[in-house]
């Protein structure tokens, strides 16, 4: 088994597709990797020689990926939250913040329903 980046590579997959279970490495990105590698995209992993992962390896360690990608993102919501601009605030509520309608849906974003007591009629 691969290992680039500090994550195990599927040895049974193609190189597109097994350098995307890296994070921050989507399909386009694992083709122009391998591009810039000089290794074939169609080469099933097991088929790559030591100089093919250590060229693989150079080209990664240029991108930001893995841990330093996840520490980046988190850094920018905590900016937005800080400078509380409108989508720092729905962060922080733990509500949608690209538009999306809450009255129905959005239960992933909302959680579980909290549901409230209907007010007691008044008596005559």
């Amino acid at each position: 088994m691969a290992r680039i980046a500090g994550v195990d590579i599927p040895k049974q997959k193609r190189g597109v597709i097994a350098l995307t279970y890296i994070f921050g490495i989507g399909k386009s990105r694992a083709k122009e990797i391998l591009e810039k590698a000089g290794v074939d995209e169609n080469k099933k992993v097991t088929e790559w020689n030591d100089e093919e992962i250590g060229s693989i390896r150079d080209v990664v360690g240029t991108i930001t990926i893995e841990g330093e990608l996840r520490s980046e993102i988190q850094l920018n919501i905590k900016r937005l939250m800080d400078i509380g601009c409108y989508r720092g605030i729905r962060h922080r509520t733990g509500l949608p913040l690209r538009g999306q309608r809450t009255k129905n849906n959005s239960r992933t974003r909302k959680g579980k329903r909290k549901t409230v007591a209907n007010k007691k009629k008044a008596t005559k």
